[in-house]
Formats: structure tokens, sequence, C-alpha cells
């Protein structure tokens, strides 16, 4: 090969490698464009309508709540949200003062909000309509608004504590946190096409997207029971200045909750100007020792266990004694109930006779039917903060504790644990679920979730559940339950007065008062609860305070209901000689009228009575209100009195106890006693007029 060739083999080398450089150049080129055009394509074409598409959110409507015969308890509204874009805000200090005065926000915080690096941010959420006007009116560059849904309460308080309430994005308490999965919905959006700025264009194309609108939530509650309910609560809290009174009804036949109260309450439109201790819902999440309704228990384990026979014959001393230990009966200071037989140990709430039942089940089988009821765990309701209750364990089960768990101390229980466990008293032997909504249904009407009853176990046989049903009603009709009485109606009922535990012991005065019945008997179609918490006012007893109530609640719920009185013979007024409690002390006044059916009303200060009326030997019929007056007798010469009390009392009662103090009233509206003037403790002078304002508290 010539000296001359070797150039040009090396110059067509070169030539073939850039072409195949080119060519590979070329090839990874077209590789490249088929890959964006054919393979990437779709997710870039998507990151380029993100660049240019700016959004707003708009919330889903919330799901209304409904009682079970359709009236609203809680709905959703639209609301206005103030919403900046930051770019588009031309002078964020200009924009921030002009804001700041109709949003009552600082003016620094909205240049903080208006300045940050984000496509759009929330200025003020939830706007009254005429903030959002003024708003508007300012017609102020990069700020706009977006629909929110907005929860109210057409009721106010009515129910709170089992709804509970919204916050500005999610349920934080009551069945609106409980289901916010099935009420929340799906939010929706408004889509519009912005510049690199975030300017709106003009022209663009704009998308909106609907939300879809959280399930219509049905309740087994009714309204108007609810109601009675909490205007009774409400009248028991003002006249017996009680720390706090609470209610539980429910169908014993399927768990379904009818009603459930607990006042003091809070308005959940307003729920943050109440303390977080406000919104727990009482009847299921406290616990307190439940004093003589727990009985019941006792002695439907006793009948099923083949323990009881209510003709044997059993003596009360006033005590007894177990394991070296004195028990004491409430008729201690009266020398106990003396001899009677166990149907009377029911009728009277006698504690030595619930001892010896206590004994014949032993603690085995005391603590297999404590478990068989209830107690010890949760009923599983649909509500959050469920409590568990405290029981004594295998281990810790001894003679002592048996005796006190056979009368109701020494455990611990919740309301709603008590009240299904009579539930199952009531219905034949069946402990059930109980549940507060009755279905979901979506935004069509379309029932697309239905609770059911559901039956957890069979505690009692049906025979034991009708033998407690008899029982429970003498001791209406009889007995310590005399003042629930209805005329016309089987009612089976049970008081309980119970001392609060503090710091390890029974605190002195504190008592939590409570009646359990259902009516009717032989047909159960309302289950109610009563519990009343420290009364301060009163007589320290069930019978006095807590019976009445459940009978003032029950009449109105049984008219409501169109059940009717049950089919008797005429029977002639009940009526019962009024005794001389004058020089009495209220508990021996209060002792002596327990099975009676009179009601003590307390006007004064002091324990020892020095007047009544009506006066003694008079035949009243039962359930009459009989008024004392503690204290020192208002002298005939005296230039001065004090000014009684008179919340809580009736017009008649109030005039009474005026006139006895030698003071005139002088009354406006009608009801109950909620204000006065003078004020109670007020020193006056004979013959001085107190106005006495009257009214329903409801609120």
């Amino acid at each position: 090969m010539s000296k001359q060739s070797l150039p040009t083999i090396t110059f067509k080398k070169r030539l073939i490698f850039l072409f195949l450089i080119i060519s590979l150049s070329m090839f990874m080129l077209i590789g490249r464009l088929a890959w964006i055009q054919l393979v990437k394509a779709e997710e870039l074409q998507q990151e380029a309508r993100d660049q240019w598409n700016r959004g707003i959110t708009v919330s889903a409507l919330r799901g209304t709540i409904y009682d079970r015969n359709g009236r609203i308890l809680a709905g959703s509204a639209t609301a206005e949200t103030v919403v900046a874009i930051p770019r588009q805000v031309e002078d964020p200090e200009e924009t921030a003062r002009a804001l700041a005065p109709v949003l009552e926000m600082t003016q620094e915080r909205l240049v903080e909000i208006l300045t940050q690096q984000s496509a759009l941010v929330y200025v003020k959420r939830k706007v009254d309509e005429e903030i959002a006007r003024e708003v508007r009116m300012l017609d102020l560059p990069g700020i706009d608004f977006a629909k929110e849904s907005k929860r109210f309460y057409p009721n106010d308080s009515l129910a709170s504590h089992v709804l509970g309430f919204v916050g500005i994005d999610e349920g934080l308490a009551g069945l609106e946190y409980y289901y916010e999965e099935e009420l929340k919905g799906t939010d929706g959006r408004i889509i519009y096409q912005a510049d690199a700025r975030g300017i709106r264009m003009p022209q663009g194309i704009q998308q909106y997207m609907p939300s879809t609108p959280g399930l219509e939530m049905v309740l087994t509650l009714d309204e108007t029971i609810q109601f009675i309910v909490e205007r009774e609560l409400n009248k028991a809290l003002l006249e017996y200045d009680a720390e706090s009174v609470l209610a539980i009804a429910v169908d014993p036949k399927t768990g379904e909750v009818l009603a459930l109260a607990k006042k003091p309450d809070y308005d959940p439109n307003r729920y943050y100007d109440y303390p977080e201790t406000s919104w727990q819902i009482t009847p299921i999440f406290a616990t307190f020792e439940p004093g003589s309704t727990f009985k019941l228990m006792t002695l439907a384990a006793s009948i099923e266990e083949g323990q009881y026979n209510m003709n044997e014959s059993f003596f009360c001393p006033g005590h007894a004694t177990v394991s070296g230990q004195l028990i004491r009966c409430w008729t201690s200071d009266r020398g106990g109930h003396g001899s009677i037989n166990f149907l009377e140990v029911v009728q009277g709430s006698c504690n030595p006779g619930f001892i010896t039942l206590g004994q014949r089940l032993g603690e085995e089988d005391m603590i297999k039917y404590l478990h068989a009821f209830g107690f010890g765990s949760r009923t599983g309701i649909d509500l959050p903060g469920e409590g568990l209750g405290i029981l004594f364990t295998p281990e810790q089960m001894g003679p002592v504790e048996l005796a006190t768990t056979s009368f109701g101390q020494g455990v611990s229980v919740t309301p709603l644990q008590q009240v299904m466990a009579v539930a199952a008293m009531a219905n034949g032997g069946n402990l059930l679920r109980p549940y507060i909504v009755k279905e979901f249904r979506d935004e069509h009407g379309n029932v697309v979730k239905r609770n059911e009853p559901e039956i957890i176990r069979q505690v009692l046989a049906p025979e034991t559940s009708e033998q407690v049903t008899w029982i429970m009603e003498t001791v209406v009709q009889e007995g310590s339950g005399l003042n629930a009485y209805i005329e016309g109606y089987q009612i089976a009922g049970k008081t309980g007065t119970a001392q609060k535990v503090g710091d390890g012991r029974y605190l002195a005065g504190k008592n939590i008062m409570s009646f359990v019945g259902f009516v009717p008997a032989d047909d159960p179609q309302i289950l109610l609860f009563i519990a009343v918490d420290e009364p301060k006012r009163g007589p320290m007893w069930a019978s006095q305070i807590a019976a009445p109530i459940f009978r003032n609640m029950m009449v109105d719920i049984l008219n409501y209901l169109n059940i009717p009185q049950q089919a008797a013979e005429e029977q002639e007024v009940r009526t019962v000689s009024v005794p001389d409690m004058v020089g009495m002390t209220i508990d021996e006044a209060s002792a002596g009228v327990n099975n009676e059916g009179l009601i003590l009303k307390i006007v004064g200060e002091g324990d020892v009575i020095a007047r009544q009326t009506p006066k003694p030997g008079a035949l009243v019929p039962i359930q009459t209100n009989i008024l004392v007056y503690v204290g020192e007798e208002t002298m005939e010469d005296s230039e001065e009195v004090l000014v009684p009390d008179l919340q809580g009392k009736t017009l008649r009662e109030a005039g009474e106890i005026l006139s006895w103090m030698g003071l005139k009233l002088y009354p406006v509206g009608t009801g109950i006693a909620v204000k006065q003037e003078p004020a109670a403790g007020f020193k006056v002078n004979v013959g001085s007029t107190v106005t006495v304002e009257f009214n329903s508290p409801v609120q």
C-alpha cells in the first residue's frame, strides 16, 4: 500500500464514525420523541394542565340528622369562606388594612396570610353573610370566595350530648364524631385556568366538579320525648339545686334509645363558649355506685336460681353483721323493718334482706350474673366515650364485698348499663345492645344501612322476668315507688339512693337519687331511668326526688305515645292522712313518708320542721305536696324577716310560703319560680312584697 492511500483510509473511517454518531443521535432523538409523544404524553399533558389550572374546594354538605319521625335535629347550609390567591394580590399591606376591621383580624396576621407562597390560601372560613357582603363590596384583587358547609342545630341545646358538634372541618363530639365518615361526604372543586402569575385567564376553561353530600342519618330518638325529658330535668336542676341530672329512655323490647339527656348541657351552635367537660356524654360515660336500683339484679338472680320465696319470713333489726362488720339498713335509726316477708324486703328496700339473698347466691353466682347482665363491659352503643364501670374480681370478692354488692354498694356502673340490665328484666330476659342510629340514607332517600335489634344473650327465663316485673309493680303500688304511680297504668319500678364516694370513703350529704321503671308493666313500651346528682335542696330520698320526676315525665310521654290506660275497675281516689311532722328533722320526716305517697317540699334554712301545710290529720290524695318550713318560727311581732328561696316552687306554694313569713306575693308569668326580687336571704320588713317570675325553664 502506498503512503498516499493511508490518509484516504483514515478519512473514510472518520466519516463512517461520524455517520454512526449522527445516526445514533438521531435514533436516540426519535426514541426520546416517541417516548414523550406515545408513553409520557398523558402524564406530561396533565402536568401542563396542573401548571395553568387552579382550583377552589367546594365543601360537601354534611348529612342531615333526623329524629325517628323525620324532624331535623342537625342540618347543613352553605357558608362563604374568604380565600386569597397571593400572586393576584397587588398590595398585601393595603389589602390587609382593608380586610382587618371587616374580618376582625389583625393586619399583621392578614399580611402573613396574603404573602404565603401558595396558589390559594384560606383567609377566614365560614363567615356570616353580612361579612361576606362587606368583603365583596371592597372588590380587592386576589380576594375570592369558596363555598363550604356550615352545621346548624335548630333546637339549640336539645339532645346536644347525643348530637355533638362539628368544628371547622370535622365532627368533634357525639354522633358527629362517631359517624364522621358517613356524614362528611366528598368535596368537589371549581377548576379554572390561570397564567404563570396565577391570574385567571378571561377566556380560560372553567370546570365544576360537584361535591357528594354525606349520608342522611335517622335516629331512634324521638324529639318530643327528648323535649319532655329535658324540660323536666331543667325543672329538677333548678328545684333541687343539683350538681347535675340525667335521664335515659329506651324501648326495652328493641334497645332503641328514645331519649338521652343530661343537665347542665350546652348549645352545639356555640360549643366553644362551654368548657370541654360540658361535652361529655355523662349517661354513658360516668360511673357511680347505683344503690338500691341495683337490688333488682340480686332479686332477678335469686329468682332465677330458685333462692327467692316472696312469702318467706324475715326479720330486719336495722343492720346485718358480716365477717364482724356492721352494715346498716336505712331504717336502722327506727329499729329496722322488724318482722316482714321477702316481698316486703323488696318493697321496703331492706339492706339486710338483700344481703341474705346475696349470701344464698354465693360469690361465684353473683359474679356470673353481674357479667351476664352486662356490668363490667361496654353495652356497644354507637356513641363515643362509653365507660366500663368497676366490679370486684373473684379474688377480691369476699363475704363483705358480696354483701355490699347485693344492695348496690362497692360496685360502679354506668347509667346505660343499669338501664339495659333492667330492660332485660322487662322484655322476657334478653340483654340487648342499645343503639341510637336507626338507618342511613343517601341523597336520593335510599336506605344504605340499617341497624336492627340485637340480642347479646338471654339472662333470665321468661317466667323470672314476669315475676320480677310483678314485684316491681308492687313497689310502685305499695312501696317506696308510690310517688311514681300513675292512675290507670301498670308501672314497674324501683327507687335508689346512693352515697357518693371520694378519697376512699363515703361523702356525707352527697347522694345520687335514682329511679328506674317501665310502662305498661305487662307490655313494656318505654323504660325510663332518672338520676339526680348531689341535690342540695329537698329531702335526700329517691322516693321524694327521683320518683316524682319520673312520674312528671311519664305522664306526658304516655299521652304523647297514645298509650291507653289499662282497663280496671273504678277505684276511689287513694288518700293518706298527713302525719304531724312539726318538731321532726327533715330526715325523720322523709323516712316517715317514704312509703306513704307524700312529697315533702322544704322551705327555709335548718333541719327541724317548724310549720307544715296541709295540717296534721288532713286526708289528702297520694302524691300531695306537703310544704314544711324549717328554722326558727316567724314571730308575729317581728319587724324584719329573711326572704325565703322560692326557686322551683309553684305559684300556690310560693304564696303559701310568703304568707307564713308575713310577706306578699306579686307573681309574673306561669310555671315554676325561676327568679325573685328581693333575692333569697335578703332582710325585709314584714308586709313587704316579693316579686316572683314564674316560667318553664327549657334551656
